[in-house]
């Protein structure tokens, strides 16, 4: 029997979501739900390997997904240190590094571990990550902030970015490595990519502190303004983080993350949902027309996408603002797992290779 099978594994904070695709269409899909109190018992994440992969080997066996015929297991990446897009298969170097949290404590560092121990029961496939948030192909001039103390890292959506260019290309009857593109992912955060013939070349720091504000994140503050108020009130790292990460942005001005209670305000007409909603346009419209600078202007399409594309209230008003730069192409919503299976199913074809992870960013 052919292993031609591919299996997806994508931890989240509080579900584990696995599916299993055939000839890049969906057979199996399936959220596993996590308490928080079950999850509370842990001190960090990676703690969890062994409750959520017995719960993850349940499914597999409940649902009778043949262990024969999977031939690639292919899990959202995690935290590792930068390297450039790709699939990559877990090995000893990745293991250590995604265990260790060596760019931070987050539910996707399981995604490796876990299609690593599922190689005992799935004994013909391959374990491997994809496109993790940490993907870095900026080019240098891009790395410098203004000060020798703090270098722009590259942290965004590299996974549904990647997958939404492909598709764009793939639209096209082109290649995503002819195209130049800016793509904007609107979700909770909020990254703007300048992706120049298959290189994302620079991005805004979606995670802690940079570009446009999003549900629950800051974007770029006024670091003075930033800087006095933490020396005045003697706040801890933490209150600082919380500030830029899950308590910022549309939280920070209304007390809810909830993106659709701002356009159904919008929408009513009030005054504070329909200002914050038209800044977030803003801020991403600016963000957009950077990137386009970054590429030179020769930019061949913009597409839009991510949880908060649904809302053509927005993205009509960003589409105004930047449709002068090249063609505006939405592709509302964020489809992790076949974006994962994409990439699986390329590696399976053999139309991609596995690149080999080190801890050595000049290596990678």
């Amino acid at each position: 029997m052919d292993a031609n099978y591919i299996l997806v594994i994508n931890p989240g904070a509080t579900s584990t979501k696995i599916a299993v695709y055939l000839d890049n269409r969906s057979v199996f899909l399936k959220t596993i739900r996590h308490e928080c109190g079950e999850l509370e018992a842990f001190s960090k994440t990676t703690d969890q390997l062994e409750y959520r992969l017995n719960l993850v080997l349940t499914e597999v066996e409940a649902n009778h997904i043949p262990f024969d015929s999977v031939g690639v297991i292919i899990a959202r990446g995690g935290l590792i240190y930068p390297i450039e897009s790709g699939v990559y298969e877990v090995n000893e170097a990745m293991i250590r590094d995604l265990e260790a949290g060596v760019m931070g404590d987050h539910a996707s560092n399981l995604g490796g571990l876990i299609a690593h121990s599922l190689l005992q029961t799935f004994s013909r496939a391959g374990a491997y990550i994809a496109d993790p948030v940490v993907v870095d192909e900026m080019q240098d001039v891009a790395r410098i902030s203004g000060h020798p103390k703090f270098e722009r890292k590259s942290i965004f959506h590299a996974l549904n970015q990647k997958s939404v260019a492909r598709t764009y290309a793939q639209s096209r009857g082109m290649e995503y490595e002819e195209l130049n593109l800016v793509i904007a992912h609107l979700g909770s955060g909020i990254s703007v990519g300048a992706h120049q013939k298959g290189r994302v070349i620079d991005v805004n720091n979606a995670l802690d502190g940079e570009g446009p504000f999003g549900p629950e994140r800051s974007g770029t503050l006024p670091a003075g303004a930033l800087a006095k108020y933490c020396l005045e009130r003697d706040v801890t790292w933490t209150d600082v983080k919380k500030m830029l990460t899950g308590e910022g942005g549309l939280y920070a001005y209304v007390g809810h993350k909830d993106a659709q209670l701002i356009e159904k305000g919008a929408r009513e007409g009030d005054p504070e949902s329909m200002l914050l909603q038209k800044a977030m346009a803003y801020q991403i419209s600016k963000e957009i027309g950077a990137m386009a600078t970054v590429l030179g202007g020769e930019v061949d399409a913009i597409l839009i996408t991510g949880g908060i594309a649904h809302n053509p209230d927005l993205t009509g008003e960003v589409k105004k603002r930047v449709g002068f730069i090249a063609p505006v192409f939405i592709y509302p919503g964020e489809d992790e797992m076949r974006a994962l299976a994409q990439n699986g199913s390329l590696l399976l074809g053999g139309k991609i290779s596995a690149r080999k992870y080190t801890e050595n960013r000049e290596s990678q």
